[in-house]
């Protein structure tokens, strides 16, 4: 795989593009993305305060703040969502949309949001965007909040799989090379409450065509490592297994 320029943002596909923040330092990487469909542009999992300035500078190489009409927000932990107000002054629109889960809405009042939230569990989980693209929320509760939800692209077959594929490790990448399960072991045995939650989550995915997973933590996942992840986190013991 040719070297990939982290300080900028990566082109995952032509219409999706990750702009997260690279820290050498860390062991926890975070990976907001962003999708470009015509009139509507989607941010999904923002970020924290500190990755703020990097995130929004990405952005801006790729689209105008106010080009961005949609937020989706798959859980609410600060890691993933902290900057969420100070996006929303900066994108400085009335009509912007927040999509969630009622159970992450309650808890995203508190980071003193505006907007009016949707919530995708009243809405059939489904959203269609201005050019009738369909994108699917697939409810993935305690993994790892009881609102977590994960994002299926139907056009481009991409899973925004939020916390679920994530992993820690020093030597990170943005697309998995080598042995990356172990790291994403490590990450599901610390923050994924039990095996038996997470297999039920890996045998619904099974049912759906995954071209890509681009999970908000860990490495993206594509081709032949998309059903080896699923089917190795069908049988990990994590949370309560191994307490």
């Amino acid at each position: 795989m040719p070297d990939i320029d982290l300080s900028d943002s990566v082109a995952v596909t032509s219409d999706i593009h990750w702009v997260g923040f690279y820290d050498e330092e860390a062991r926890l990487h975070c990976n907001p993305y962003l999708l470009i469909d015509g009139e509507d542009v989607a941010l999904i999992d923002p970020g924290s305060i500190p990755h703020f300035p990097t995130v929004m500078r990405k952005v801006i190489d790729i689209v105008s703040p106010e080009d961005i009409s949609t937020i989706i927000i798959s859980h609410q932990d600060p890691d993933v969502c902290g900057n969420l107000a100070v996006m929303e002054d900066v994108i400085g629109r009335k009509d912007l949309k927040i999509f969630a889960h009622s159970n992450t809405i309650r808890l995203l009042r508190h980071y003193g949001i505006r907007s009016t939230p949707y919530a995708v569990d009243k809405n059939s989980y489904k959203a269609t965007l201005k050019s009738g693209r369909a994108l699917e929320f697939i409810f993935t509760p305690y993994l790892h909040s009881p609102g977590a939800i994960a994002t299926y692209d139907k056009k481009t077959r991409s899973l925004f799989s939020s916390d679920i594929f994530g992993a820690v490790s020093k030597n990170w990448s943005l697309f998995a090379q080598g042995d990356f399960l172990k790291p994403m072991d490590e990450f599901h045995r610390l923050y994924m409450p039990s095996g038996s939650i997470l297999a039920r989550c890996m045998e619904n995915l099974s049912g759906l065509e995954i071209d890509r997973i681009l999970p908000q933590h860990g490495s993206i996942l594509e081709g032949a490592n998309v059903q080896r992840a699923i089917e190795h986190l069908k049988t990990l013991p994590c949370g309560v297994d191994i307490l």
